[in-house]
């Protein structure tokens, strides 16, 4: 985790996308948060004050069921943020999603009330909140496509591609019961999904630890 400046971290991640006039106005207003993976940083029916920016680290977004159930639904990575706060931070709403770091994260909470304001103010500003909300449509599609057009084994394949892409690491720290708890399966049929990958090739298993090789 960094420990520069908030200046100095925002001119590493934005400069060549945000304006001096921007940058400056991010680190007046906004307010840096350290979190650990595993750690919730927002919950369904939650209120939301602040915009939640990615400035290092990763964080999966997950749709939760009345039952405790889960499904993850995109990650963000550094530079990003989340439409659905964006959505619900226009229209003052709650959140309808859960988002948890995946691994130990650095995150830049922005007061919600400087939303529309900067979108009239930066040009700049604007064209990344349409942006970020075209990007996580385009998620959300691609995770409906998975659900309806892919079989277990091929979402599964998907899922642990997709963390490689998000940690860049080929080694991830996971257990059978956490990645069936992600996908909203059972930890019986994620075992034997992931038996037959290894087998195959794709993957290495060790303790608590999986090896993507296929990627």
């Amino acid at each position: 985790m960094e420990n520069k400046p908030l200046g100095e971290i925002l001119e590493d991640r934005f400069a060549y996308l945000f304006s001096p006039e921007l940058l400056y106005a991010l680190e007046q207003v906004g307010e840096l948060r350290r979190i650990k993976a595993g750690q919730v940083i927002m919950e369904p029916g939650n209120p939301l004050a602040f915009m939640p920016f990615i400035l290092d680290g990763a964080i999966k977004v997950m749709r939760e069921e009345k039952n405790g159930h889960e499904l993850l639904l995109y990650y963000l990575e550094s530079g990003d943020t989340c439409a659905m706060s964006l959505i619900c931070c226009m229209g003052v709403k709650k959140s309808k999603v859960k988002a948890e770091a995946e691994e130990d994260s650095l995150l830049l909470m922005v007061p919600i009330k400087y939303l529309e304001e900067w979108i009239c103010k930066f040009p700049e500003w604007r064209a990344y909140i349409f942006d970020m909300v075209r990007v996580r449509l385009d998620e959300f599609i691609e995770t409906i496509d998975s659900l309806a057009f892919m079989n277990m084994e091929e979402r599964l394949m998907k899922y642990l591609r997709d963390k490689v892409r998000v940690t860049g690491k080929t080694e991830l720290e996971t257990t059978h019961q956490e990645i069936a708890e992600d996908m909203n399966s059972s930890r019986v049929v994620i075992s034997r999904l992931m038996k037959k990958l290894e087998s195959e090739g794709h993957i290495h298993q060790h303790r608590n630890r999986v090896e993507v090789v296929t990627f």
